[in-house]
C-alpha cells in the first residue's frame, strides 16, 4: 500500500494496528510520504515498511483515504496501480510496470559491475578510471571477470 501523505508528518498516516491489520490481510508492505505512529512496533513486524518521520499524533482531518487504485504522488514521485515499488535500508523506489523488467536486467548487470570493482578495490586498485568505467579497459576487464565467474 502506497500513501500520499503530501509529505506532511504532523499527523500520522497509519499505526501498529492498522499497519498489522494490513499484514494479516496480506499485503505486501507499506509506504508512505508521511509518517507512522507506534514506528518501532512497526518496525518490529516481519513486514516492510516505510515512511519519512515518525509521528506521534493522529488527527482524521488532515489525512483521510479518498480513494483506491489510483495514480497518486508519494515523495514527489508518480505512482501508478502496478507499478512495482522497492524498499530496502537506503529508501524506496517506484519502478513501472512496463519496464519491470528492463530494470531488474540492469539491476543485475550493476550488481555485477561493482562486485567487480569492489574486488579490484580490495585488491589495491585506484578508482580513478574504474568506478565509473571511464577506461575502456575497465569493461574489458569486467566481462573477462564476468566469464570466469560463469565458467
Amino acid at each position: 500500500m502506497v500513501i500520499d501523505s503530501r509529505k506532511n508528518a504532523r499527523a500520522a498516516s497509519a499505526g501498529s494496528i492498522l499497519v498489522t491489520r494490513l499484514m494479516k490481510r496480506g499485503c505486501a508492505g507499506i509506504v508512505t510520504d508521511g509518517g507512522f505512529r507506534d514506528s518501532a512496533e512497526i518496525a518490529d513486524l516481519p513486514f516492510p515498511s516505510y515512511h519519512d518521520i515518525p509521528s506521534a499524533p493522529t488527527n482524521l482531518t488532515l489525512h483521510q483515504a479518498l480513494d483506491i487504485n489510483i495514480p497518486i504522488g508519494c515523495g514527489d514521485v508518480a505512482v501508478f496501480p502496478g507499478d512495482v515499488i522497492l524498499g530496502d535500508d537506503d529508501g524506496v523506489m517506484v519502478i513501472p510496470q512496463n519496464i519491470v523488467d528492463e530494470v531488474a536486467d540492469e539491476c543485475v548487470e550493476m550488481t555485477l559491475f561493482e562486485d567487480f570493482v569492489l574486488e579490484q578495490v580490495n585488491k589495491g586498485e585506484t578508482i580513478i578510471g574504474l568506478y565509473p568505467p571511464t577506461n575502456e579497459q575497465t569493461l574489458i576487464d569486467f566481462e573477462k571477470w564476468k566469464d570466469k565467474k560463469e565458467g
